[in-house]
C-alpha cells in the first residue's frame, strides 16, 4: 500500500478501481495555408461548433448543478466572443500564412501563460478555462473525440492532473466515486463540484498518481486528503467500516434535520448554512438549516467579463432571501481582490495576495463598486430577516468607514424613495488576528461577530492553507487558534453582543464539543453537515463541554486536541 498526500477538498470516503482521465494528446503540424478566406472560415466553423457544444454543457449544468458551476460555461461563451483575443488569432494566421491549429494554439498558450504568470489561483483557474476553450476548438479542428471516458464502464475514483469545467459537468455522476487530482487546490473545479454531489475529493496529491495502474483498487479519504493505492485486506475493512458508521449517522441525523439544535441540558444553539446561490439555498433548507450565517456574494462577479449592475444584484439577493423567508440571512459583502480577482477591474498585481488590497479593504477604496452591493442589499432585504457583514477587518476605523458608506446609500434610496430594510445587524469576519486580540474593542462598534476560520488559521500559524506540506499547521484545531476564538467571543458576550463561525471548523464534528464549550452561539456550515452539527450538540451538555473546552486550551498541538475529544466525547467521532 502507498499513500498519497494532498489537501481535503471535499468529506467522505470511497472505496473503489482507479480511472485515469487522460485526454489524447492534440497533435498537429504547422504548414503554410494557400488560401486564406477558407481557412478563416475553417476556423469560424469550428468556433460555431464549440460554441453549441459550450451552450449545451451550459444547459446541463443549470439542470444538474448545485454550486453555480453553471457560470463558468456562461463566462467560456464570452471568451468566444472575446475580440481581442481572435484578432490575435486571425493576425497570426495572415501575417504568418500558417494553418488555424498554430495560430489558435500560440495565441492560447501565451494568454494562459500571462494568466499563470500572475501567481494567484484566480487566474490560475482562468488559465485552465482559456486552455478548455481552446482545446474544444483544436479537437473539433483535428477531429478528435472529446470524451475520455468511454472506458469508464465502472464506478471509479477518478485519477487526474487536474480537471477542466467541462470535464467535471460532462462526466457520468453515477460512474463516479470521487476525484483525486495531481494539482489544483481546495477551490478547483472538481472540488467545487465533489462538495455539490457530496462526493470525497483530494487536490494536490501530486504527479505521482497520474502513473498509478487503472483498475487497481485504492481508498480515497476526502477528509484527511489522502489517497491509498494498492490498500491491504485490513485496510479496506477499517474504510469499509467506517463508511457504513458515516452512513448511517447521516441517515439517522436527516430524520431529525428540521429540529433545533437544543442541548441535554436545554441552551438552542443556532445552525444555520454557508451558500453562494439559489441551489444552494434550497439545499440548506432541505437540510435543515435554520438561516444562513454566510452568503457568498462572489458568485456574482466571479466568471464574467463585467460587474453586475445594482439591479442584477437585488434581484439575486432576493431570490435567495425569499427561499428563507422570515430566517436570518448574513449577507457577506464582496471579498475579491488578492487570490480572488476581477480581471475588469484593472486591479495592480500584488507580491503577497493574501495580505494586499482585498474584501472591505478593495471596497471602501472603490465606493463605485461598494454602494451598487449596499444598495441591492438593503433593498433586497426589505420584509426579510437580513444581516450585513463586512470581511477582513483589521481596524475600528475599517468598520467605521464601512458604517458610513452604509449610512449613505440609505440616504441615497430615502431620497429616491426607494423601499430599503431599515432595522438591520451589521457584524464583521474576525479573520484576520489582529481584530481577534482587538474583540473587546471592535464590539461596540458591531452588532455581531462571525469567526472565519480559514483564514484566521493561515494568518495566525503563517501556514498557507491550501499548501498540503504546511497543513498541519494551518488547523483550526491549533490551541493557538482556539485560544483567539476564545478571546473574540467573550469579548461580544462581555458587550450583550453575539458570535457565529462560517469557517470550516463550524462544520467539524470533533470541534463541536469545543465551540459549544466556549459559548458559541452560531454555527455555520455547508448544508451536508447541518443534520450532523444538529445531532451531535442535542448529545451534549454545554455545562460539561465548558470543562472539555477549557483542557482544549492548554494543548500544546491540534492532534493532542482532537485525541482530547476523541476520548471524552464519543459522538463526535464520526469520522474515527
Amino acid at each position: 500500500m502507498k499513500k498519497y498526500q494532498g489537501v481535503s477538498a471535499s468529506r467522505g470516503i470511497c472505496i473503489g478501481p482507479v480511472f485515469q482521465f487522460k485526454r489524447a494528446a492534440l497533435e498537429f503540424s504547422t504548414y503554410n495555408i494557400t488560401n486564406l478566406a477558407s481557412e478563416l472560415q475553417r476556423l469560424q466553423k469550428a468556433v460555431n461548433i464549440a460554441q453549441k457544444q459550450i451552450s449545451q454543457v451550459y444547459e446541463k449544468a443549470q439542470q444538474e448543478s448545485t454550486s453555480g458551476e453553471a457560470e463558468i460555461f456562461q463566462a467560456q461563451l464570452l471568451m468566444l466572443e472575446d475580440p481581442e483575443f481572435w484578432e490575435q488569432v486571425h493576425k497570426d494566421i495572415e501575417s504568418n500564412k500558417v494553418n488555424a491549429e498554430t495560430a489558435l494554439g500560440r495565441v492560447s498558450d501565451a494568454y494562459a501563460d500571462m494568466l499563470r504568470s500572475m501567481d494567484n489561483e484566480y487566474f490560475a483557474a482562468r488559465a485552465a478555462d482559456v486552455k478548455d476553450v481552446s482545446n474544444r476548438i483544436l479537437r473539433i479542428l483535428l477531429g478528435v473525440a472529446e470524451s475520455p471516458t468511454e472506458n469508464l464502464k465502472r464506478p471509479s475514483i477518478i485519477v487526474a492532473d487536474d480537471l477542466t469545467p467541462s470535464d467535471t459537468v460532462l462526466l457520468d455522476k453515477s460512474m463516479v466515486l470521487g476525484f483525486c487530482t495531481a494539482q489544483g487546490s481546495a477551490t478547483s473545479h472538481s472540488a467545487i463540484l465533489a462538495r455539490g454531489l457530496g462526493l470525497p475529493a483530494v487536490a494536490g496529491a501530486g504527479l505521482e498518481v497520474l502513473y498509478l495502474e487503472d483498475g487497481k483498487t485504492a481508498i480515497l479519504d476526502g477528509k484527511n486528503g489522502a489517497l491509498l493505492f494498492d490498500p491491504d485486506t485490513v485496510t479496506v475493512d477499517i474504510y469499509r467500516q467506517k463508511m457504513e458508521v458515516s452512513r448511517q449517522i447521516h441517515a439517522d441525523a436527516m430524520k431529525y434535520c428540521c429540529e433545533p439544535a437544543r442541548t441535554k441540558d436545554g441552551k438552542h444553539v443556532e445552525v444555520v448554512a454557508n451558500i453562494g446561490n439559489v441551489e444552494g439555498a434550497k439545499s440548506a433548507v432541505n437540510n435543515g438549516a435554520e438561516g444562513v450565517g454566510l452568503l457568498r456574494t462572489e458568485f456574482l462577479y466571479l466568471e464574467r467579463q463585467n460587474l453586475p449592475d445594482e439591479e442584477e444584484q437585488y434581484q439575486a439577493y432576493r431570490l435567495i432571501m425569499d427561499v428563507f423567508g422570515q430566517k436570518p440571512v448574513v449577507l457577506r459583502t464582496l471579498d475579491v481582490g488578492g487570490d480572488k480577482e476581477l480581471p475588469y477591474l484593472d486591479l495592480p498585481k500584488e507580491m503577497n495576495p493574501f495580505l494586499g488590497q482585498r474584501a472591505l479593504r478593495l471596497c471602501l477604496a472603490r465606493p463605485s463598486l461598494f454602494k451598487p452591493q449596499l444598495r441591492a442589499a438593503l433593498r433586497a432585504g426589505v420584509g426579510r430577516n437580513l444581516k450585513i457583514m463586512f470581511p477582513m477587518v483589521a481596524t475600528a476605523g475599517e468598520i467605521i468607514a464601512a458604517r458610513k458608506v452604509l449610512d449613505e446609500c440609505r440616504a441615497e434610496l430615502k431620497a429616491e424613495s426607494k423601499a430599503f430594510a431599515e432595522n438591520i445587524e451589521i457584524g464583521i469576519m474576525v479573520e484576520i488576528p489582529a481584530a481577534a486580540v482587538m474583540a473587546d474593542r471592535l464590539a461596540p462598534l458591531v452588532d455581531f461577530f462571525s469567526i472565519g476560520t480559514n483564514d484566521l488559521s493561515q494568518y495566525t500559524m503563517a501556514a498557507d492553507r491550501t499548501n498540503s506540506l504546511v497543513a498541519d499547521l494551518s488547523s483550526a484545531f491549533q490551541p493557538a487558534v482556539l485560544r483567539l476564538i476564545r478571546d473574540v467571543i467573550k469579548a461580544s458576550h462581555d458587550h450583550g453582543k453575539w458570535t457565529g463561525m462560517c469557517g470550516e471548523l463550524a462544520g467539524e464534528p470533533l470541534a463541536a464539543p469545543i465551540l459549544l464549550g466556549l459559548g458559541l452561539d452560531e454555527f455555520s456550515a455547508s448544508p451536508p453537515m447541518i443534520p450532523i452539527i444538529k445531532q451531535i450538540l442535542r448529545n451534549l451538555d454545554s455545562e460539561e463541554m465548558k470543562m472539555i473546552a477549557e483542557e482544549a486550551l492548554n494543548m500544546d498541538s491540534p492532534e493532542e486536541v482532537m485525541n482530547l475529544v476523541r476520548s471524552l466525547v464519543p459522538v463526535a467521532n464520526i469520522d474515527d
